[in-house]
């Protein structure tokens, strides 16, 4: 069974946000991360960067698959997360502490309301 936290927003292509102080962290969830199996490169985007909610933010390749990452909000990249450079296995090692990909200003608050919470993500992970 996947990890699934309480403190988290979900998408429906099973990216996670956490906000805090109008940034928002970004990453794959527990249910992602094990279906794409081993994780073996992450490109991520470059500093400053801006996307609008829907734009690929980011690519991960596994041994299986190349999958994209969208990003759940609009808003420009403030701290991507170096470390996965030389590790990229730390998505499949800890999808919420260690291998999370971005951080976002937040641009658009109100783009928060529309996304998951704990109980309707599980309802779309288990139907």
């Amino acid at each position: 069974m996947s990890k699934i936290r309480e403190d988290l927003l979900y998408t429906k292509t099973h990216e996670w946000v956490f906000v805090k102080n109008g940034t928002a962290r970004i990453g794959v969830t527990d249910y992602a991360q094990e279906r794409m199996t081993d994780i073996v490169f992450v490109e991520l985007p470059s500093l400053g960067a801006s996307f609008s909610k829907g734009d690929e933010l980011a690519i991960i390749e596994s041994v299986k698959s190349v999958s994209e990452i969208y990003a759940p909000i609009s808003g420009h990249i403030s701290r991507i997360n170096e470390s996965l450079e030389n590790s990229p296995e730390l998505v499949n090692d800890s999808p919420f502490d260690e291998g999370w990909l971005v951080e976002m200003e937040v641009e658009d608050s109100s783009q928060l309301k529309e996304l998951l919470t704990l109980d309707k993500y599980l309802k779309l992970v288990k139907d």
